[in-house]
């Protein structure tokens, strides 16, 4: 038995002492507050969720204060009652000693003491005191409203762990290397969490258990961080809010309300108020640790909820995408990758070397220049000529990349929109486009397309880079978005680096390249009128967004764009002549290209049902009346003859035709509409509920 001098309290120090590791940003500010630096804030608020590690830094600082000859108090609300009174005995011994340092831990217990804190109590502590408090939440925003606490208060958040202090710390508790990339993404360098995954790990290995990199932490290591960073929410409707906000990249009311119903406004105002929460310009996030916690949680103990969790979010991304201004492309397809960012097409193709995201600016006038430099020198001279032709002719379609507010440009892309056959003679690559259009799908009157070109960067050629994020990042926004775009091009490299993601994206390499300056180049094409689904919100989004693929899909699942059939105005017309006459004969209907038409596949119903919708439409239009009971008559109840139907309105045969013409044009004229654009037409059903 050893028998050596000191308490198990002075060991358990000593190890804390050499354990201790990172923070050097908190150590400095505190250590200027010790030793009386110039301008140094002698009150220090502390805040982060559970388990960063605040405790562990006070030790720290009492630690560093003793070593200076400072006495040092300490104060911890989970243990003292959260009264005026308590907390004034329990600072009273630092009234007694000047240049004395007061340690507050777990302030959060005593929320409803911060206003006196601030008002009487520190006011009150001797000249040279240097007080520290620490609490799960940040302070409230009359600390830095009043001018008086002006260079005597530092806020300073307290988040993970550095990536080289959080692998020493991995080290330091025997973690084996080949499993700290898992544990290090998964903690976000979140102390308690390493903690937990650390302990995993080695008791895996010890064990001879399965790799425990995947998943990183076992089930009940998860449970216990949820315990510690989450606690147990109020009821279910709450569970459901949080879940939804570890999905999301940032959640807002109108998320919360598409995904949960009218309650979101309440559950956004509790979320706001959670701890681990944190408030951004555009909503409320959890700290990585807690969402990749929450996310683990819900798809081990509800794997079928998690999938319908996430196709709700994503057809409310998707609305918000198709309605967005152009300004705001890229924060919403950003939110789509986010949403999808477990899978490896992302994961591959939009890493950043630079560790920054670009943003787009419109192309300023005076840049001209600049753009057809950087051109020449990455892509040729005749490139160049080409893109300089496109300026001139669509200046607005160029736009400038940029890693963050003040930063200049660090690249540039065009997003060229095409009617027929604009740039077919100046544009070998354009012409190949067109060329690919007349092979496997004309244009046809109304719509255009759209090639995404010229990605001009920084870091490298047409390789994963904030640039090139940004540019497909367009191209992807604007899918979705146009509705009279027929063939969306990405123009890339022919290397083979982009094929299987852009594939991934419905984006198939077309047949042959194209050379300039002896660079060749590579056109994928997307087909966007086979991309109805996008538009029919939740359920059936194509594989835009960067989702793995999934299992063989049901009848109500989205369509492959080898299954649309794109028909002609003249060939549309046609069918849907045909499909009246059909409407009671199924066999026949069945017969119908409009069948396959984007139209009907779009809607979720039979061709028949979609004829019926657009002939329910015609009594809202002016005078609409007359041809809805001709076309009834003679379609929908089915009437022998034309004459028939006539005399069974008690109409003259003549003005009967005229209604029934009128109304057989407005419907084609309806149904085409739809066509183009991919929306849905309102089923019998939704109509009289309306």
């Amino acid at each position: 038995m050893s028998t050596r001098g000191g308490s198990l309290g002075q060991r358990l120090e000593r190890v804390r002492e050499r354990s201790f590791l990172g923070r050097r940003h908190e150590l400095h500010f505190f250590r200027a507050a010790l030793h009386g630096a110039s301008g140094a804030a002698c009150v220090l608020y502390l805040h982060g969720p559970e388990g960063t590690g605040k405790s562990m830094l006070l030790r720290q600082f009492a630690l560093e204060a003793r070593a200076a000859g400072r006495i040092v108090v300490r104060v911890d609300g989970r243990t003292m009652p959260a009264t005026a009174d308590a907390f004034t005995r329990a600072v009273r011994p630092v009234m007694r000693e000047p240049g004395a340092v007061l340690l507050v831990d777990s302030f959060e217990h005593c929320r409803s003491l911060e206003g006196w804190l601030r008002e009487e109590c520190l006011p009150r502590l001797p000249w040279g005191t240097v007080a520290v408090v620490a609490s799960r939440h940040e302070p409230d925003p009359h600390w830095p409203a009043d001018p008086g606490w002006t260079g005597l208060l530092r806020v300073l958040p307290l988040g993970g762990l550095s990536k080289p202090d959080a692998a020493a710390f991995l080290r330091q508790r025997g973690v084996l290397p080949h499993l700290h990339d898992a544990l290090l993404e998964f903690t976000g360098g979140h102390p308690l969490a390493l903690a937990l995954a650390a302990g995993a790990a080695v008791r895996t290995e010890t064990g001879g258990g399965a790799d425990c990199a995947d998943p990183p932490l076992g089930q009940d290591a998860v449970a216990t961080l949820l315990r510690r960073l989450v606690g147990t929410p109020p009821d279910e409707a709450h569970q459901a809010a949080l879940d939804v906000c570890a999905q999301a990249r940032v959640t807002s009311v109108a998320l919360l309300r598409a995904v949960l119903g009218d309650q979101g406004e309440d559950l956004f105002l509790w979320l706001r108020d959670q701890p681990f929460v944190q408030t951004t310009r555009l909503g409320v996030a959890p700290h990585a640790v807690a969402r990749e916690a929450l996310r683990a949680d819900l798809r081990w103990r509800d794997p079928a909820g998690f999938a319908e969790l996430h196709r709700r979010i994503r057809g409310h991304l998707l609305e918000r995408t198709r309605l967005a201004p152009a300004s705001r492309v890229l924060e919403t397809v950003g939110d789509l990758r986010f949403l999808h960012r477990a899978g490896r097409f992302l994961a591959e193709a939009h890493g950043r070397p630079s560790g920054g995201r670009a943003e787009e600016l419109p192309r300023a006038v005076g840049h001209e220049a600049t753009l057809i430099r950087r051109i020449r020198r990455q892509e040729g001279p005749e490139s160049a000529r080409i893109a300089a032709h496109w300026l001139r002719e669509q200046p607005e379609s160029f736009l400038l990349q940029r890693l963050g507010p003040g930063e200049g440009a660090v690249g540039c892309s065009a997003w060229l929109e095409l009617t027929p056959f604009e740039g077919e003679a100046e544009d070998p690559v354009v012409a190949a486009a067109w060329a690919h259009t007349r092979k496997h799908g004309p244009v046809r009157a109304g719509e255009h397309i759209a090639l995404a070109r010229f990605h001009v960067g920084e870091y490298g050629d047409h390789r994963p880079s904030p640039v090139m994020d940004a540019s497909l990042g367009r191209m992807v926004g604007e899918i979705i978005r146009d509705d009279r775009l027929a063939w969306a091009f990405a123009v890339l490299r022919d290397d083979g680096f982009w094929d299987s993601h852009l594939r991934h994206h419905a984006m198939e390499p077309t047949a042959g390249t194209v050379t300039v300056d002896g660079h060749r180049h590579r056109l994928f094409a997307c087909d966007r009128r086979a991309l109805p689904a996008v538009f029919g919100g939740a359920a059936n989004a194509p594989l835009l967004t960067g989702a793995a693929p999934g299992p063989a899909r049901s009848g109500q699942d989205p369509f492959t764009a080898a299954e649309v059939l794109v028909l002609g105005e003249e060939e549309f017309a046609v069918a849907v002549t045909a499909a009246l006459r059909a409407l009671r004969r199924p066999r026949e209907l069945a017969l119908n290209p409009l069948q396959h038409s984007r139209l009907v596949l779009a809607h979720g119903m039979g061709l028949k049902d979609v004829v019926t919708s657009a002939i329910g439409s015609l009594p809202l239009e002016r005078g609409g009346d007359k041809g809805y009971r001709a076309v009834t008559a003679a379609y929908v109840e089915g009437a022998s003859t034309q004459a028939a139907a006539a005399r069974r309105l008690g109409l003259p045969f003549s003005t009967y035709r005229r209604h029934l013409a009128w109304a057989t044009r407005r419907i084609t004229r309806i149904m085409w509409e739809h066509e183009l654009s991919g929306t849905p037409l309102l089923s019998p059903a939704d109509r009289s509920r309306r």
